[in-house]
């Protein structure tokens, strides 16, 4: 059988952009079971040559060791001249290494859900004279790089207002512009875990006010000083509480947690891979803004306290959840503390759940994928007519 070839592009500068690949293969698996070969690339560091494919690698570390190293790199990236200068540059020196993308894996589609990727790979299409279709899948909610937004993108599927605006900002025609969502993990989309069923699997308290800390894939930030204020607070209020830690690949902070005495019941995990389960088992999380774990939660109808955000790349994500009404913000372990304290004992904890329901869109993946399909087959008849 001939499958036709789809290209995801994507790099590992932070978890969510392999997630989004990973969702979109995934919806073109569920909705269209064998006529399409979807395969995912890092670019960046399977095409290119050292020591740029070591880019990639250093994000975390950057992120988490030099914040403000990563402010100027964002500020410098901000230039379109000098973001347009450093790519060309980039691709003079490893176009070579890049014509092996084309080459193979002879995509009849490529989607890209990186903000590095358009600009790069409409020089690689260029020099190839490769009149392949391309479109970007934008995996930010509120805050964007405008290397998201190249105006030769077939389509531009966007999570929100905001995001549509800026892409009509950036020159793409509205016409190309889908404000579909952003495509999130397979076990998000169709039914949820009932709560009671989810506490039951996982050990959890049935009735007990359930707060779900998440450090992100690498565990950053003060996690643990966090979770202890939490705990604190809220057996000093005699709330009947209990406390999920989710560390990430942190391995030490799981165990200096695990190692710890709790005032109230406390479940200290490292990676896991039933999110959803420990999404739909709480009452209320605590993370940073990014937008895949903002995007799941809001799916599970799940209240969001954001304790964090990578400058740059989250800053909009911490008032598109504020100002829609799904969470609060705050950065510090004594005040979120205190609002997941009024949280527990108030009545607003319904109504943000509420507002988060809406907001979410669990089936943006197979949405996205039906488009991208509709509009392949408009290029297939379009061909043939002519």
């Amino acid at each position: 059988m001939n499958h036709s070839r789809i290209l995801i592009l994507m790099s590992d500068t932070g978890g969510g952009h392999r997630a989004s690949a990973q969702a979109l293969q995934a919806a073109f698996a569920a909705r269209y079971p064998g006529r399409f070969r979807v395969e995912i690339v890092d670019m960046w560091t399977d095409y290119t040559p050292w020591p740029i494919n070591r880019m990639p690698r250093m994000y975390s570390p950057v992120v988490a060791r030099a914040l403000w190293l990563w402010k100027l790199l964002w500020f410098i990236f901000e230039n379109k001249r000098a973001h347009s200068a450093v790519l060309r540059l980039v691709y003079l020196l490893c176009r070579n290494e890049l014509r092996k993308v084309l080459q193979a894996h002879r995509p009849h589609l490529v989607i890209s859900v990186h903000p590095l990727m358009q600009h790069i790979f409409f020089h690689l299409l260029e020099e190839a004279r490769a009149p392949i279709p391309f479109v970007t899948v934008v995996t930010d909610l509120a805050s964007f790089h405008h290397g998201w937004f190249h105006k030769r993108a077939e389509r531009c599927f966007v999570a929100s207002d905001v995001a549509a605006e800026a892409a009509r900002h950036h020159g793409l025609h509205a016409g190309r512009v889908r404000m579909l969502g952003l495509p999130v993990r397979p076990p998000f989309v169709g039914t949820l875990p009932d709560k009671e069923a989810a506490r039951a699997r996982l050990g959890l308290a049935d009735t007990a006010f359930t707060v779900l800390l998440l450090g992100g894939g690498e565990g950053m930030g003060p996690v643990a000083a966090t979770a202890h204020a939490v705990a604190r607070r809220l057996a000093e209020t005699g709330t009947a509480a209990q406390l999920v830690v989710i560390c990430g690949r942190n391995k030490r902070l799981r165990q200096s947690l695990q190692r710890s005495e709790w005032p109230i019941p406390a479940q200290v995990c490292g990676f896991v891979d039933n999110m959803q389960e420990w999404m739909a088992a709480s009452d209320c999380v605590i993370t940073k803004a990014g937008p895949g774990t903002i995007a799941e939660a809001l799916i599970s109808g799940l209240p969001i306290l954001l304790s964090g955000f990578i400058p740059g790349q989250e800053e909009g994500n911490v008032s598109y959840v504020v100002e829609n009404g799904a969470g609060a913000y705050c950065d510090t372990p004594g005040g979120i503390a205190a609002i997941v304290s009024d949280w527990a004992g108030g009545s607003e904890l319904a109504q943000m759940a509420d507002r988060a329901r809406e907001l979410g869109r669990p089936r943006a993946a197979y949405d996205i994928v039906d488009e991208i399909v509709e509009f392949m087959d408009g290029e297939i008849a379009e061909s043939r007519d002519s």
